[in-house]
């Protein structure tokens, strides 16, 4: 019996991290998407969100069930804990990521992004799908080095979204107002799919430790 239990629970955190990986592979799609105005690659995002969103239901039940038939404490507690919060942070990254591809699909098949600032949301896309990458690692391995290495990793975010306000206000910005509001919308889905990475790996720290570190707001 105890031996049925323990492999529900590695169950349930192995979906959790095919989750961070799948949320990985739809925000490198739709950043494609965006860089190449390609439709066909933002369709496929779109269409397939609603599987994480099944994942995420999924995942619930199961916690849901661990708790109602297994009464779990201490470490195994937090562990289910854990995984009803952070599916529903890995399922807001898939959210973030059909925005991306939305985007790319409602200029289409006029580029969203002018392409003098392209290279800074590529690197908001690279760096966001190492981010998710690293989070389902982390779920996997419940390192905690590995998960503070999300924090550092999280500032180069910061620092592209905060640049993009930079560029927005330069005087020498001639791509109008739906431009700027299109490129300030999306530097914030970035920013905050990369928050709730950051977020992910934070519960892992609590399943293992015991102890929530700061807050963050997500």
């Amino acid at each position: 019996m105890r031996d049925t239990y323990q492999e529900q629970l590695d169950e349930l955190a192995s979906g959790l991290a095919g989750m961070c990986d799948a949320v990985a592979h739809a925000m490198e799609r739709a950043t494609r998407s965006l860089l190449e105005a390609d439709l066909q690659l933002a369709e496929q995002v779109i269409s397939e969100d609603i599987r994480i969103d099944d994942v995420r239901a999924s995942a619930e039940h199961q916690a849901f069930g661990l708790l109602a038939l297994q009464a779990p404490v201490a470490t195994d507690l937090r562990v289910v804990v854990a995984a009803i919060h952070g599916a529903g942070d890995i399922e807001r990254m898939g959210d973030l990521a059909l925005h991306v591809a939305q985007a790319a699909r409602r200029r289409h098949p006029q580029a969203v992004v002018p392409d003098e600032i392209k290279p800074y949301f590529a690197e908001m896309g690279r760096v966001g799908v190492a981010l998710a990458e690293k989070a389902g690692r982390v779920i996997r391995s419940r390192d905690l080095e590995t998960a503070a290495e999300l924090e550092a990793d999280d500032d180069a975010m910061d620092d592209l979204h905060q640049h993009m306000f930079t560029v927005l206000m330069d005087r020498n910005w001639t791509h109008g107002v739906s431009a700027a509001v299109d490129v300030a919308l999306l530097a914030r889905f970035y920013e905050r799919y990369a928050d709730h990475a950051v977020a992910v790996a934070r519960r892992i720290v609590y399943v293992v430790t015991g102890q929530m570190p700061g807050p963050l707001a997500v």
